[in-house]
């Protein structure tokens, strides 16, 4: 079974020309602001208050790097967990938001070093617009190296017909849960696949 045995924070930067060359790969953390992002970051590194998670949602405006080891058993492998800013909530000026909508879409656009596109998706409301435009946005432009992979997160607080529902509506679908650790293996297992493999 994979398993991150060492996680640490690098550092943070504000857009694309500002980002260190890390030389590894990468795998992007994307979402709703209050989706869960850090909570999921913390919860596959196993390290609480790895990645900070803002109470007021949309605050997070910085991208954040943070070195991850893989142990496969064999040899570690190490990546880099990318926490971008979350969309869709933030209280602050349209000309703000749309300045971080372009750092965003830069950095997605012209990293070269992303493997792995996560997208996190809130599994209670898994058919919103917001989410479907971030996946074809992300499909227009995605190389031949690189994946999507779709994560539902809360899914503690579904009953079983709606994760039935939820699972009619994307057969892929890897539903977790950040408070009593869900789904988190099978997550790791398949970022580290679609990264290493």
């Amino acid at each position: 079974m994979i398993k991150i045995n060492n996680a640490t924070f690098i550092t943070s930067a504000q857009d694309i020309s500002t980002c260190p060359d890390f030389g590894l790969s990468e795998i992007a953390f994307l979402g709703r602001s209050n989706v869960g992002k850090s909570s999921l970051i913390n919860a596959l590194t196993n390290k609480k208050g790895l990645a900070k998670s803002s109470s007021t949602p949309g605050k997070t405006r910085l991208i954040n790097f943070f070195e991850v080891c893989f142990d496969d058993e064999i040899e570690p492998k190490k990546a880099i967990f990318v926490d971008l800013p979350g969309f869709g909530y933030a209280k602050v000026s349209k000309q703000m938001q749309n300045q971080w909508q372009k750092n965003l879409s830069e950095f997605i656009k012209n990293r070269p070093y992303i493997r792995v596109f996560v997208v996190l998706i809130d599994s209670r409301h898994f058919d919103l617009d917001i989410d479907r435009n971030l996946l074809d946005f992300l499909s227009e432009f995605l190389k031949a190296d690189q994946k999507i992979i779709r994560i539902y997160t809360k899914s503690d607080k579904l009953n079983q017909s709606a994760k039935s529902a939820l699972k009619k509506y994307d057969k892929n679908a890897i539903l977790v849960s950040n408070l009593n650790n869900f789904g988190i293996n099978i997550a790791l297992q398949t970022i580290y696949e679609g990264v290493f493999q």
